[in-house]
């Protein structure tokens, strides 16, 4: 990079913006911060941000080292990456340290990964810090209007407790050389199972993608598709899940190993599907087959595909603890995981081809160009629309119910 185009990163990343940010609407009582960012700059100046951040891909733990340095050489803000397997156990700490009474500044973690029912336990139980991700200087860039799911967490408003980072949308991939055609809905692929018994099979709830699974076959088969996005009651959850049990009954049986057993996670599966045992696996990042292709470990041929009618979309956000002792540090990563270099290089499939949150199409030119790629191999082409998650609340109790009824 040049000095000019230097500077001009450095200006979206962390100097005032003369540009209004787009503001999502707040709950009422609530502010975001009022402090000038050049002295949140000076105040996060030498601390170290403990980030809690799961540590399940090398791909996402080198982008993250990739972070640490140019925040530390720019910022002076030391990143630590707190690996974790499962963000509720972060939530649980926080939880814990609220509990024994911690104050404001003492608890051990400045940001944590998040989303879905983990965000909707910390904004009920108040673990989070002051809303502040529309101070932001590069929250302007974000797509709020396309991407509406950047202000909703699981049918939760974020109302700027925490700050997007990246999208994810159930996506679908096979060798097209052994399906040369991907289902279309839910029934097509229970078509696809009766014409190919053995050969389909997601993975086991609670298993994130194996819940999303089903929460797409719920969307698919409710009578009352805006029900899901109040809170579950045991009414509703009887009157719009009786639909989604008869799906998976007449669907289980004509699943690998009669669906009986399931795999682990999404991992597993997509390594079955590459031994050919399987004709289709899933994932939530729409560029994983290409990922895995541009890695060797998936063949050319594999492509992707997402329902005709949509498949589940999300915002995966961080946010900041009530408790956390860098909190300017914490937002000046924030805001650097949105520039436009942060976002356009965690968006390369050679790097970790997590899709963005910006609008590409209101960057200046010369960012906007960080963003222009060929399209690869495996990469999806067309994209469905993204269908909103059902409230948070349902997950707990879909998984409780499908454990009941399909677990043992």
């Amino acid at each position: 990079m040049n000095l000019f185009n230097r500077r001009q990163s450095l200006t979206l990343l962390g100097a005032a913006v003369l540009v209004p940010s787009v503001t999502p609407t707040l709950a009422q009582g609530t502010t975001t911060s009022s402090t000038p960012w050049p002295d949140t700059l000076r105040a996060a100046r030498g601390q170290t941000v403990y980030f809690n951040a799961w540590a399940g891909s090398e791909r996402i733990n080198a982008y993250l080292q990739w972070v640490a340095g140019e925040l530390q050489r720019d910022f002076g803000v030391k990143l630590q990456h707190v690996k974790i397997s499962d963000a509720a156990d972060v939530v649980k700490r926080v939880r814990a340290e609220k509990q024994a009474g911690r104050k404001d500044t003492e608890g051990t973690v400045d940001l944590i990964w998040i989303n879905g029912e983990n965000f909707a336990a910390m904004k009920r139980d108040g673990l989070l810090s002051a809303p502040f991700a529309p101070s932001l200087p590069n929250f302007q860039w974000v797509d709020t209007v396309g991407k509406p799911t950047t202000l909703v967490d699981f049918s939760v408003p974020t109302d700027g407790l925490e700050s997007p980072w990246g999208m994810a949308q159930l996506t679908f991939f096979a060798d097209r050389q052994r399906l040369p055609q991907l289902p279309q809905s839910m029934n097509d692929l229970l078509a696809l199972a009766r014409s190919q018994p053995g050969r389909i099979t997601y993975p086991r709830p609670p298993n994130f993608h194996g819940t999303t699974f089903v929460k797409q076959a719920l969307i698919e088969h409710a009578p009352d598709v805006k029900a899901l996005a109040q809170p579950v009651t045991a009414a509703a959850l009887e009157a719009q899940a009786a639909p989604l049990w008869r799906f998976l009954d007449a669907l289980h049986p004509h699943l690998w190993r009669g669906g009986k057993q399931f795999p682990q996670n999404s991992a597993a599966q997509r390594q079955m599907m590459a031994d050919g045992e399987l004709l289709l696996a899933l994932t939530f990042n729409p560029n994983e087959a290409a990922n895995e292709i541009a890695a060797k470990r998936l063949s050319a041929t594999v492509q992707s595909s997402q329902f005709a009618k949509g498949t589940i979309g999300n915002t995966h956000f961080v946010a900041i603890p009530y408790n956390a002792p860098s909190k300017a540090g914490a937002q000046v990563v924030a805001n650097f995981l949105l520039s436009p270099a942060a976002q356009a290089r965690k968006a390369d499939i050679d790097v970790w081809g997590d899709p963005t949150v910006l609008d590409v199409a209101r960057l200046p030119a010369a960012e906007r160009a960080r963003f222009a790629s060929a399209v690869r191999p495996g990469q999806l082409t067309q994209s469905a629309p993204a269908l909103p998650e059902p409230h948070a609340s349902w997950v707990d109790a879909l998984e409780k119910e499908w454990t009941r009824r399909y677990g043992v």
